[in-house]
């Protein structure tokens, strides 16, 4: 019996600190010491949400599906995916206005839609993809496909020119792509999901919960082994893989046979080896929990060459992780977050944008909120 051995010690969840009254603009959430490393610690000022709601339309097409988001320093303004699958619209992404500053959260307004393009520099046909993650890299936009599972398309990562036209795409390593009998590869609605570029120009690509061959789905007792590769940006050449363990489904049904979920729906790179990641968790009757943890790739073991995560007898170190904000915890109602990103204010100073997918649903909304950042991690000795 084969036995799979991950480091007892290998992450810690911590408690944050929240001053005043938690749905005030002005509210603060500080975690000094995640996974007890003081250097990456981070507070967090709230500012506030707006609603865009679902059925608005904009230049003919639906806007929703909000999946990925980043800030464009040259532009002030934030590029935003959609994972329309081109069936209300082509696959595309916008340009964003996000008004905010230190009174809060204002608005958000659409600058512009642009159209991604297959590798024929063509619109991508219907159901041909599943955009979910988009960031601003060196060479051009980098964006995620999630693929699907169900009708077998492997999930990709690929470099767009600033008018959606495709430049390149990243070399999806072995064991990813999608099977028919499912023993190996995504569960469908469960890959590409996340994506980070880091200041060394290195990209981070995680999936939502584990590869089949990696182990189940998170439970509500158990959690699940999600990869995280790690790729050379300019080459699109994978570098590394670690292990990012995804928590359990943090609460149960409130409905008879209800269903409910919990898995990795963004990261964001602080710097080359610490990231935040967003855990997305859906309970039927209870709706979302969303909580923000940091994680540490630095001490992490290279899995690249274990082909099963669940059959192996090495000894595996993963990410450390710490939570450094819940959501509800703080007396918000989220809504489906799938989006995060680091940007500036219209006073100049650091926030974080969360956005969300509305499902293109009457039931949801594209919802935003903003944190303005007042400490965060410094150098540390750990360098991957």
């Amino acid at each position: 019996m084969t036995k799979r051995f991950l480091a007892t010690a290998a992450f810690v969840l911590l408690s944050s600190t929240v001053t005043a009254s938690p749905t005030d603009i002005g509210a603060t959430v500080e975690t000094a010491c995640p996974f007890g490393d003081c250097a990456a610690g981070i507070s967090l000022s709230y500012l506030g949400e707006f609603v865009i709601p679902s059925g608005h339309m904009e230049n003919g097409v639906e806007f929703g599906g909000i999946s990925g988001l980043d800030f464009d320093a040259a532009t002030g303004h934030y590029i935003a995916i959609s994972d329309d699958r081109s069936e209300r619209g082509p696959t595309r992404f916008y340009e964003l206005d996000v008004d905010v500053d230190a009174s809060g959260l204002k608005g958000v307004s659409v600058v512009k839609q642009v159209t991604l393009k297959d590798k024929n520099g063509e619109p991508f046909a219907a159901r041909t993809v599943d955009p979910e993650s988009i960031r601003l890299g060196k060479d051009g936009i980098y964006w995620g496909s999630e693929g699907d599972g169900k009708a077998l398309l492997p999930p990709f990562v690929r470099v767009a020119a600033p008018d959606g036209s495709f430049v390149r795409e990243f070399k999806l390593p072995e064991g990813f792509a999608p099977t028919a009998d499912r023993s190996t590869g995504i569960r469908d609605n469960l890959a590409f999901e996340d994506l980070a570029v880091a200041p060394s120009g290195d990209v981070f690509v995680g999936v939502e919960a584990a590869l089949y061959q990696d182990g189940p789905n998170p439970s509500l007792t158990t959690g699940s082994l999600s990869r995280i590769i790690r790729y050379d940006g300019a080459s699109g050449e994978p570098k590394a893989q670690y292990v990012y363990p995804v928590s359990p489904i943090p609460q149960a049904a409130t409905k008879a046979d209800g269903g409910n979920d919990n898995g990795m729906s963004e990261m964001l790179a602080l710097d080359d080896h610490r990231l935040l990641a967003v855990e997305r968790s859906y309970a039927q009757g209870f709706g979302n929990s969303i909580k923000i943890m940091m994680m540490d790739l630095a001490d992490a073991t290279d899995v690249s060459a274990i082909a099963s995560l669940a059959k192996n007898d090495q000894r595996i170190v993963p990410a450390r992780k710490s939570q450094i904000l819940d959501l509800r915890a703080i007396g918000l109602v989220p809504d489906n977050i799938e989006a995060m990103s680091m940007g500036k204010a219209k006073d100049g100073s650091d926030v974080v944008i969360l956005g969300s997918d509305n499902n293109f649903s009457a039931a949801q909304k594209a919802q935003f909120y903003a944190f303005k950042i007042l400490r965060r991690p410094q150098p540390a000795r750990h360098q991957l």
